[in-house]
Order: C-alpha cells, then sequence, then structure tokens
C-alpha cells in the first residue's frame, strides 16, 4: 500500500466518523463522469490525490473547519462548489484587476470571511494555499498553507493545522510565486 494510499484511508475513516459544521452526513463519492465534467469544464486536471479524495471518499463534507466543497453543485450547508466558486473568483479578478485570481488555483475549502483553502493545480503535489483578502501584512492575499495536498491532510488528520486553536497566530509565509502566476505585483 502506497503513502497515498494509507492517507486516504486515514482520511475516510475520519470522514466516516466526524462531520464539518453545517454538513448533516458525508456526501456520496463524485463519479468519474463528474469529475471528468469538472476538469472538461476548468480546463486542467486534478491532482492525483485531489480527484482521489472525491472519488472514494466523498463529494465534499470531510476535512477542517466547514470541510471540503463539493465539485459541482453546492452543500446542503449551502457552502458553494468548487468549480463554480473559481470561476466566479476568476470573473471577480476580471472587473477587479487589483485582486486577481491565478489560474489553476481550485478553492477547495471555505473558511469563512472570504478566506479559501486552494489547491494549486499546476504543482504536481497540489500545494495548498490559502487566500485571506482580510489579511493585515501590506501586499499580500496569498499565503502558503502546505508544500502539498497530503501535508495539507496529514495537519488536519494530526490536528496541527495552523487553524488549530493551539496553533492560535501561526504565521504562513507569503505565496511567493504569486506575482509571477498573476503578472501582476502584490494584492491591495
Amino acid at each position: 500500500m502506497t503513502e497515498n494510499e494509507q492517507l486516504l484511508d486515514r482520511v475516510a475513516e475520519r470522514a466516516r466518523t466526524t462531520r464539518p459544521w453545517g454538513w448533516p452526513s458525508l456526501p456520496q463519492p463524485a463519479s468519474e463522469a463528474a469529475l471528468a465534467r469538472a476538469e472538461e469544464s476548468l480546463g486542467f486536471s486534478l491532482p492525483p490525490l485531489l480527484a482521489a479524495l472525491y472519488l472514494r471518499t466523498g463529494d465534499g463534507g470531510f476535512g477542517p473547519e466547514y470541510g471540503l466543497l463539493p465539485l459541482l453543485d453546492s452543500s446542503p450547508a449551502g457552502e458553494p462548489a468548487a468549480v463554480p466558486q473559481y470561476f466566479a473568483n476568476r470573473e471577480s479578478a476580471r472587473t477587479d484587476p487589483t485582486w486577481p485570481w491565478p489560474e489553476g488555483v481550485l478553492p477547495i475549502s471555505h473558511w469563512g470571511c472570504g478566506m479559501y483553502a486552494c489547491v494549486d493545480c499546476r504543482t504536481p503535489h497540489g500545494t495548498v494555499l490559502l487566500y485571506d483578502p482580510n489579511a493585515d501584512e501590506a501586499g499580500h492575499a496569498w499565503y502558503l498553507d502546505a508544500p502539498g495536498l497530503a501535508e495539507w491532510l496529514q495537519a488536519w488528520l494530526d490536528g496541527t493545522g495552523w487553524y488549530e486553536e493551539h496553533n492560535d497566530g501561526a504565521e504562513l509565509a507569503p505565496w511567493e510565486d504569486f506575482p509571477i502566476r498573476t503578472a501582476a505585483g502584490p494584492t491591495p
């Protein structure tokens, strides 16, 4: 069994036993057809681990805080779906270029207050980013949450994520690739 398969088993076990806020039950996994529709619509593939989470564990409804967003349809808790939210964020960036949304960066979890955990689908391991438009640090709204989706999931399973109460005040490094990926300067 590979490390990713072991991680997927651990995530599935935790997903069966805990519910994020607003999710009455764990949704059924996404179908291969839904994943194919999502990727076709996006114009890029999801990193293999992210695709496996949707196909094996559930179509959202597990993970830190409000849980993973569903792929295509809003959640029972009223959370937006990842694919429509990606397009809404990209459109918003077109109308307000001071808040660009990088191509290939898929929001996967809503933290509230406009904040999202996002996966950079252009990286091999699915770098996880935090988008925080409320950040106090001048010039940054994008932060590196984890070098890959596996590490992000491991932090959730181990209770070591920045969002855990005992980690209050944890500092995340700004996402250094933001200006390159958006061909823009820092966000306001």
